[in-house]
């Protein structure tokens, strides 16, 4: 057996093993969402910040005057929920590429998701119920 054979032979191409996957199987395609929240963000940010200045200095009547706007809800509302999910990927690699107990690994990965979700679910809830006056 020379230097370049394997144990385990397969018939695919290099390119053929790797081609969209990597070894989690979603490496291409987290790569891609990654950029494309960061985009989103990006896009997102002068508006938000807008919003953010016009609520300075608002009670809470005044807050749900601004956010009642249907554009202003929906903004904030695409920002929250590219955040998050930027936020779940950028943590799950660097949990993945760090944590090297298999068991830890998955708890935190379990764990990194669940905050995620709540962190959306309760900054959504906070703007659907701020926009809605109640």
């Amino acid at each position: 057996m020379s230097a370049t054979d394997t144990p385990k032979r397969s018939m695919r191409t290099p390119l053929g093993r790797v081609r969209n996957l990597g070894a989690a199987h979603s490496g291409t395609s987290d790569f891609w969402r990654q950029r494309i929240t960061g985009v989103a963000m990006t896009l997102l940010m002068i508006p938000v910040v807008v919003i953010v200045m016009m609520l300075l200095g608002r009670n809470q009547a005044g807050a749900a005057q601004i956010l009642g706007s249907l554009p202003i809800a929906v903004i904030l509302l695409l920002f929250i929920a590219a955040s998050a999910w930027h936020m779940k990927i950028g943590m799950q690699v660097v949990i993945e590429d760090y944590v090297h107990n298999e068991k830890l690994k998955l708890i935190a990965i379990m764990l990194n998701n669940f905050f995620s979700v709540a962190v959306a679910l309760a900054s959504t809830y906070a703007i659907l119920k701020l926009s809605s006056g109640v």
